[in-house]
């Protein structure tokens, strides 16, 4: 059996965030993770140049699609994903069905 699915690449603002988060905190202490992450955004936003964080980005996506291509021909399959899309296509279903039942109860009970 095949291990676990390779995990997805990061983005280049996460690839850069995880790298300048801990200047962030210096400059910013006392502030909670969600500060020090709105934070990054801001200063994510001012930067012109992105192309060195915008490659590295590249390189992990071209590494995890050749890993994905591995995994999948070592006998790995996508099975995992497909049932989570499908579990939460079928509750609103099972939900509708509930309330038609429900409603349908409350007919009868009223007659």
């Amino acid at each position: 059996m095949a291990g676990e699915r390779p995990k997805r690449p990061l983005s280049a603002y996460m690839l850069w965030l995880n790298e300048n988060r801990e200047q962030i905190k210096k400059d910013n202490p006392g502030s909670k993770v969600t500060d020090i992450a709105k934070r990054g955004g801001e200063l994510w936003r001012a930067i012109k140049d992105k192309t060195e964080w915008e490659q590295k980005a590249v390189k992990m996506k071209e590494e995890y699609n050749k890993a994905v291509k591995e995994y999948e021909a070592n006998g790995g399959t996508d099975t995992g994903a497909g049932k989570k899309r499908k579990s939460k296509a079928a509750k609103p279903a099972k939900k509708a069905k509930k309330k038609e039942t429900s409603e349908e109860e409350e007919e009868e009970e009223s007659e």
